[in-house]
């Protein structure tokens, strides 16, 4: 058995000409009832001529009955032919109509598809066009540009992200090999002969500075990917708190390098994930001192504005470019003058900064000092209160 698949202007053509079949059908029912009715109701007058035609009689009843049904037969005999031959043209202009009708209306459509075509993961620029009025067919044109917004948006934040998960991944490979490769150059130099004790004991130094480098790498890209890795867990948490107990931490580090502290904690109550916040004050209090110069200072301020909670840790130090500056929020990067290896950083601190504070929904400014240093500050959603 062959079935015949019609497409949709085919579909629809013929469900047009099919309704006007059933509508055309219905009126001449209803048309050859009616004169079938008023034909029951019409008097039928007829003659008869004698047979030497000197006078005119009237019908017999028998005749004038036979007339009668004889003119309404062949009355409504023509009436079915002429209401068949109307049917039929009128079924040939439907198909015609509805075909035209049909593509008319599928027009719209038939672009949607031809723009769907022509998309693909490489291009997803083009829009279906949007014909007026609003109708069904412009909703459906703008509920599909809408969605392909969406897929474009999507597909660029994935390229953003895999592009810099690869950048990632190369240096944090970078960061990770060089203190093995230092380490082993040092058991390479130190056993190539008879070492002495003090050449065993400045191996096993130059080991443990590498394995401390490699360790505190490893803790940061830890912190990082932790803060990457979705939403936070929100517990009550006041920056202000946070602040004191890491300030109250480091004060061996400062006296050591003769840092003065001038802090300014006021409320700042927020909502996160308490040792990620710790982790992220840690790191800016600890970039403040590591990169600063003999006899500087440190200005940490906390405090709530409008509906943000903030942290601000200003130090002295060498100048930095503003360029510089914000590329020093990127991972493992470092700038340049004092800032160098020797001081132990990885270059993921500030980056480190910035991702707990996307993660808590907030945003870190870094502004370079005319005099030297920098003045970084953190916005949190500040925690309504009770």
């Amino acid at each position: 058995m062959i079935r015949v698949r019609l497409t949709a202007r085919g579909r629809l053509a013929l469900l047009y000409a099919g309704l006007v079949l059933v509508a055309g059908i219905m009126l001449s029912g209803l048309t050859y009832l009616l004169v079938q009715q008023g034909l029951k109701n019409r008097l039928v007058i007829g003659v008869r001529v004698g047979p030497n035609a000197d006078r005119v009689l009237p019908p017999s009843p028998a005749e004038l009955a036979e007339i009668g049904g004889r003119v309404r037969a062949e009355t409504l005999s023509e009436l079915l032919t002429q209401a068949a031959v109307a049917l039929a043209v009128v079924m040939v202009i439907a198909l015609v109509l509805g075909w035209l009708v049909a593509g008319r209306v599928l027009r719209p459509i038939r672009t949607i598809a031809a723009t769907a075509g022509r998309l693909s993961a490489e291009n997803l620029s083009e829009r279906v066009p949007v014909n007026t009025p609003a109708d069904e067919l412009a909703t459906l044109a703008t509920t599909i540009n809408q969605m392909l917004d969406r897929i474009q948006t999507g597909v660029t934040e994935r390229d953003r992200v895999l592009d810099s998960q690869r950048m990632f991944a190369a240096n944090a490979a970078h960061e990770l090999r060089t203190p093995l490769t230092t380490m082993r150059t040092a058991i390479d130099v130190t056993l190539d002969g008879d070492p002495t004790k003090a050449e065993l004991l400045a191996m096993a130094d130059d080991i443990r500075t590498a394995i401390t480098h490699s360790r505190r790498t490893l803790d940061g890209l830890l912190a990082l990917a932790r803060s990457q890795a979705g939403p936070v867990t929100g517990h009550p948490v006041d920056l202000a708190d946070i602040a004191a107990g890491i300030l109250d931490g480091t004060t061996d580090e400062r006296a050591r390098r003769d840092i003065n502290v001038r802090s300014d904690l006021g409320p700042a109550a927020t909502t996160g994930e308490p040792i990620l916040l710790e982790r992220m004050v840690g790191n800016l209090v600890d970039n403040a001192i590591r990169y600063n110069h003999t006899g500087g200072h440190i200005t940490v301020t906390t405090g709530t504005a409008g509906a943000h909670a903030f942290l601000r840790v200003s130090n002295t130090g060498r100048t930095v470019a503003s360029d510089e500056a914000d590329r020093l929020l990127e991972p493992f990067v470092r700038g340049t003058g004092t800032r160098t290896r020797a001081d132990g950083g990885a270059g993921l601190g500030l980056s480190i900064v910035r991702a707990v504070a996307v993660a808590h929904r907030g945003e870190t400014t870094m502004t370079a000092r005319p005099a030297g240093g920098l003045d970084i500050v953190v916005r949190l959603p500040a925690r309504a209160p009770r």
